[in-house]
C-alpha cells in the first residue's frame, strides 16, 4: 500500500490582535496562527508552516506559495494592507490547484472576494451569544467525525444575509441565542483549487482551542488538497487528427484583400 501523500499547509494570519490586545495575546500567546497550526500540527499527514501580515511579502513569496498545498487564511483589521499583487499571486495558485481555507472574518478579505465575486457582507454582533452548529451535510468529507451539532459557549455572532455566490455545498448552518442563522460552513471550486469558509473564531473567545473546531480545519485541510499545480495557459491547438481540405476555401477573400 502506498503511504499516504504528505499534505502541506501554511496558516496565516494578521498577528496584529495579539500585539494590541491584551485578552487575546492571553487566549493566544504566541498568535492565533500558531494555535491553529499547532492543532493541526498532530496530525501526521500534514506538515504546517506559518506566515504573517508583517514578514517581507506578507509571508507569501511565490517559493513558499509553490510550497503549499494548502492556505489557511485569518484576517481582520488589516485587510486594506494585503497588497494587490500578493492578492493576485494568492488567486492565481488558487486557480491551479492549492486549497484555500478561509476563517471567520476572513470573509472581508480582498483573496476572499476576489474569488467569490460579490460583497461577502453580512451582520454582526459581538456580544454573549451561544452558537450551535448544525451539520445539515453529514457525509461530506468536512464533517467526519462530528455529531448532528456542536456548540462554542460564546462567539461574536455573524448573521444573514451574507454577501456570496450560492455554495456548491453547505455544510454547517449556525444558530446564535440571538435568534439569527448563518450558512457557517460553505463550499466552493475556483479553477481547479477548492475553498472552504469557516465562520467561528473571532479573537476575543477561545475558539481554535475548541477541538470539534480544530477537526472541522484538519477536516477542511484534507478535503481542499487537490494535489494539482496547473497554470493557466491559452494554447494554440494543433488538430490530432488530419482536418479535411475545406471546399469554401476559395471562396473566402485572402488576408489583405477584403
Amino acid at each position: 500500500m502506498a503511504p499516504t501523500p504528505l499534505i502541506r499547509v501554511t496558516v496565516w494570519s494578521e498577528f496584529r490582535h495579539e500585539k494590541k490586545n491584551p485578552k487575546v495575546a492571553a487566549l493566544y500567546p504566541a498568535g492565533m496562527h500558531r494555535a491553529i497550526a499547532d492543532a493541526l500540527g498532530h496530525h501526521a499527514d500534514l506538515v504546517v508552516r506559518t506566515a504573517t501580515l508583517d514578514e517581507p511579502e506578507h509571508g507569501l513569496t511565490v517559493e513558499a506559495l509553490e510550497q503549499t498545498d494548502v492556505l489557511v487564511w485569518w484576517g481582520h483589521m488589516a485587510h486594506h494592507e494585503v497588497t494587490d499583487e500578493i492578492v493576485a499571486r494568492v488567486r492565481a495558485r488558487v486557480l491551479e490547484g492549492m486549497g484555500l481555507i478561509v476563517l471567520h472574518s476572513g470573509h472581508y478579505s480582498k483573496i476572499f472576494k476576489s474569488l467569490m465575486g460579490d460583497t461577502c457582507s453580512l451582520t454582526w454582533r459581538e456580544a454573549t451569544d451561544k452558537e450551535r452548529l448544525w451539520v445539515v451535510c453529514p457525509s461530506h468529507p468536512i464533517a467526519r467525525g462530528l455529531g448532528a451539532y456542536f456548540e462554542l459557549p460564546a462567539e461574536e455572532m455573524y448573521g444573514e444575509p451574507f454577501g456570496i455566490p450560492t455554495p456548491d455545498e453547505l455544510i454547517f448552518i449556525s444558530w446564535f441565542t440571538g435568534g439569527e442563522v448563518f450558512r457557517s460552513g460553505a463550499t466552493w471550486r475556483r479553477g481547479h483549487g477548492k475553498i472552504f469558509y469557516f465562520r467561528p473564531g473571532h479573537e476575543t473567545y477561545p475558539t481554535y482551542h475548541h477541538p470539534q473546531v480544530q477537526q472541522v480545519i484538519a477536516n477542511g485541510v484534507r478535503w481542499a488538497h487537490s494535489g494539482l499545480c496547473i497554470p493557466d495557459s491559452c494554447l494554440n491547438m494543433k488538430p490530432l487528427e488530419p482536418l479535411p481540405a475545406d471546399p469554401d476555401a476559395t471562396l473566402r477573400p485572402t488576408e489583405g484583400h477584403r
